[in-house]
């Protein structure tokens, strides 16, 4: 954290040798205000762990590189992705509902491992190297996968196209199968927070240019995954849907090389946070030392609680949190006791952690528990995203897929989300906004993060009754014969798809925004981590609500709402079911969002007037 000023006025400046010579160096060649303009204000550093150079280091030219590695990770795991579910269907064997819950849960557990990486970037290996790893770990999974599959998955040759399902397969083939995909779940779950933080990283929020593109570069970063969807949900899928799955796969292992060559072609250059230590155990110090005061009665104000004089942490970049009046039952881990006090004067050393705590490291752990309420009430708008990917490709593949002498893929039908979602992000600061101007002769008042992610939740829930609606049709126009198909037409999805990636614009965007704002400067790829972590929760919600639904309507012998003949059942009324379960969820998060508290920050700005006078 950088140096502070303590409440007598007292000046702590707390530098490194390096920076010394930086100042005296710049005073002698600049003047006084040199130093401002050459390192960044926002404590990051460069390769060798010296304040970064602002024209050397960071900026739109190591952002545009991330930006390429995201695009093309991204393809490379949505080629895997996106055909899963038809890939389980038709090479393993598996019915709807086998193949909607293993991608569910493989989907969830690619999420779940963002948490992961998340921690050990912030705690242990910093962004890079955990970005550099995990991709590795993602290449050597997609290779599995594409010999595994050469190998012996598709049997006869030829099988795997729609309708042609291959052998069956031997136990250990298909254990080496779910290690494939599984690898490149990790490889692509727990690199992803950490790129998307490490690319805002090369900013600095201090410099009112550069915050300006540090705030669009979430923007981008979602543009540049869908781009990355992009072709592989329409060549790569065409390719697969053909049957060529080992050439579809062994394009997804090329692309994840390339992108991880564009990540280190920027090796020179990029701005660094270092590490900030294991959070966890500074989560478990505040409970325990809060815990041994009990009994202690808590101060009229935050002024008697205790606070670290200059850095907190490691590094200047980590800025004190104020003082905030919730969770105060937390804040007996701050109280000064009497022995504290004759350890910190008499004997000048510092009290254990586990015993007396900052007023900074207690409140990161109110920040954490404040988004919780948020994290919960997002998780449903990863529901209908899941059931985006499994179950509308399960519609789409029984209605008419025939456009003129063309068969549509039901897995590229996703096109229509990614477009959207890009169009509609590219487009809100450069049209919509000045259309809005010039129409109103005002400048809007942009939403909140908060609030973009209420709407966008309102508009899963439309979208999810749009694709009840549809399914109704397609089952009127169904085939009598015992078919699996409707003489519907594939495009009556789009509306849908469009609307779930407006929402996807809304939720993610905002999403990812909102969450590294609220938390401590040490832990914003937690942050990102936790933000993509609702994704896993609401993966293994769409598994568990599929199931039990299935479990429920199979009783007596019935066929179920989703079974392996979809003429025979009513997708429709899960969907039905799915947008009632969004709406509430929607109520939910307005009442989250109405009582949530921000986070309060000491600015840096203010803390380098302070060190100047």
């Amino acid at each position: 954290m950088a140096p502070q000023t303590t409440s007598n006025g007292a000046s702590m400046v707390s530098n490194t040798n390096n920076t010394f010579k930086m100042v005296e160096v710049n005073q002698l060649e600049h003047g006084q205000e040199g130093i401002k303009n050459v390192c960044t204000k926002d404590g990051s550093v460069d390769r060798n762990g010296k304040p970064a150079v602002k024209e050397r280091t960071g900026g739109w030219r190591c952002g545009m590189l991330l930006l390429v590695n995201e695009g093309l990770v991204t393809l490379a795991f949505a080629g895997v992705e996106v055909n899963l579910v038809l890939f389980s269907k038709s090479v393993l064997r598996y019915s709807n509902a086998e193949a909607a819950h293993t991608f569910s849960t493989w989907m969830g557990t690619v999420y779940l491992f963002s948490l992961m990486g998340a921690f050990l970037s912030d705690s242990y290996l910093g962004r890079y190297l955990t970005c550099v790893i995990f991709q590795v770990v993602h290449i050597v999974g997609l290779i599995a996968l594409s010999f595994s599959t050469h190998l012996f998955l598709l049997k006869p040759r030829g099988c795997g196209k729609i309708g042609q399902v291959c052998e069956p397969h031997g136990s250990m083939e298909v254990i080496v199968f779910y290690v494939s995909i599984y690898l490149v779940a990790l490889g692509n779950g727990a690199s992803e927070p950490a790129l998307a933080t490490f690319g805002a990283d090369q900013f600095d929020e201090e410099d009112p240019k550069e915050r300006k593109s540090k705030a669009s570069f979430y923007s981008y970063f979602y543009v540049a995954l869908n781009l990355g969807c992009l072709v592989a949900e329409t060549i790569l899928v065409y390719v697969e849907n053909m049957g060529f799955w080992v050439v579809g796969f062994w394009t997804c292992s090329v692309s994840a090389v390339v992108a991880l060559v564009f990540l280190l072609g920027g090796t020179l250059r990029y701005r660094h946070f270092k590490p900030s230590g294991n959070p966890i155990s500074r989560f478990s110090q505040v409970i325990v030392a809060s815990t041994r005061k009990l009994s202690q009665k808590l101060p009229s104000n935050g002024e008697e609680l205790y606070e670290v004089e200059g850095k907190e942490g490691e590094t200047s970049s980590m800025r004190r949190i104020l003082h905030t009046s919730g969770f105060k039952f937390l804040d007996r881990a701050a109280i000064i006791l009497p022995e504290d006090t004759k350890l910190m004067k008499n004997e000048g050393q510092t009290p254990t952690p586990w015993h007396l705590c900052s007023i900074t490291q207690v409140e990161e752990v109110k920040c954490i528990l404040r988004l919780l309420p948020i994290w919960l009430s997002t998780i449903f708008s990863s529901v209908v995203f899941i059931q985006m990917l499994s179950l509308f490709v399960e519609q789409g593949a029984a209605m008419n897929r025939a456009v003129s002498s063309f068969h549509i893929p039901p897995a590229s039908m996703t096109v229509f989300d990614i477009v959207s979602t890009s169009v509609f992000i590219m487009l809100y600061d450069k049209l919509l906004v000045p259309l809005y101007v010039k129409v109103r002769k005002q400048k809007p008042k942009i939403p909140s993060p908060l609030k973009r992610i209420g709407i966008g939740l309102a508009i899963t829930t439309l979208a999810m009754i749009i694709a009840g609606v549809v399914e109704r049709q397609r089952l009127k126009y169904a085939s009598k014969g015992g078919e699996e198909m409707s003489s519907l037409s594939i495009l009556w999805q789009t509306p849908q798809y469009v609307l779930v990636g407006v929402s996807e614009a809304f939720v993610y965007v905002a999403q990812m925004e909102f969450f590294a704002s609220q938390t401590p400067d040490g832990l914003k790829s937690l942050g990102i981590g936790l933000s993509m972590s609702s994704s896993a929760m609401g993966s293994y919600a769409a598994s568990t609500i599929l199931t039990v639904v299935m479990k429920i309507t199979t009783r007596d012998g019935k066929p179920g709402w989703i079974p392996p003949n979809l003429n025979d059942g009513h997708l429709d009324r899960f969907f039905f079911l799915s947008s009632a379960l969004a709406a509430l969820n929607l109520g939910l998060y307005i009442i989250c969002a109405k009582n949530y508290k921000f986070i309060s920050l000491e600015k840096r700005e203010v803390e380098s007037e302070k060190e100047s006078t």
